[in-house]
């Protein structure tokens, strides 16, 4: 990893929000799907939650094929896990929905642990989706449209969000666990090598200051080794 790749990356990871995510519901197409989570990698958001309504989970691909490397992605085959899990990090859950109780989405406080719900792009959030949520959300429109497309209005929210939290210094300090910055340094940084400890069933290894690996001689020879022939040094 080259010294200014290192930087670039711990830049990014010094930004991240692992409290503000987006959930998308049922969101099927393939370049909204992609739009949303090259939105969130934009905005500095570290997850991502999918609720998919069928069995097949789906691949997010498109536009996003070089964002969703730096962002973790939750599947859920329910709505009612989905939120579950996001409560249970005390998020406050609000939903995108035209409804006589929804509010200005910038009357919202951002700078609290926040998950947006996105709606399937046909037919909104569901039932229970609105029902677990703690508050609706709307964006004013003045034209003959009453919504946006599903990406667009994921951006518009969390472009509200990174601005109050810029303003509250939420981008300043470095948030994410050393475990996690450690991953996607590996990850990120050294990504043949990390396929091959995934194919072989490696632990990662650290990552020094400066990008570099730092590792024991036995993890280095079974990395050069089939894992066949592990037994002789391992013994």
């Amino acid at each position: 990893m080259t010294p200014e790749r290192h930087q670039r990356i711990k830049q990014v990871l010094d930004q991240r929000q692992p409290d503000l995510t987006v959930c998308m519901e049922g969101v099927h197409k393939t370049h909204n799907l992609a739009a949303v989570v090259r939105t969130c990698d934009a905005i500095g958001v570290s997850d991502v939650h999918a609720v998919w309504k069928n069995e097949q989970m789906q691949v997010l691909g498109g536009s996003a094929a070089g964002s969703q490397n730096w962002i973790d992605v939750h599947n859920h085959s329910r709505t009612e896990d989905a939120i579950q899990a996001l409560k249970a990090q005390n998020m406050q859950i609000l939903v995108t929905n035209l409804s006589a109780s929804a509010i200005d989405f910038r009357e919202v406080d951002y700078t609290k642990p926040t998950a947006i719900i996105l709606g399937q792009e046909k037919f909104g959030a569901s039932d229970i989706a609105l029902e677990l949520a703690d508050q609706d959300i709307v964006i004013p429109m003045v034209g003959m449209v009453q919504s946006l497309n599903v990406s667009v209005a994921c951006s518009v929210v969390l472009y509200e969000a990174q601005r109050q939290r810029q303003l509250a210094g939420m981008y300043d300090t470095p948030r994410l666990s050393y475990e996690r910055r450690q991953r996607v340094l590996f990850e990120g940084g050294h990504p043949i090598f990390a396929e091959a400890c995934q194919r072989k069933g490696l632990p990662y290894p650290e990552i020094d200051e400066d990008g570099q690996i730092v590792a024991s001689d036995i993890w280095w020879q079974k990395m050069q080794m089939n894992k066949e022939a592990w037994q002789d040094i391992d013994n």
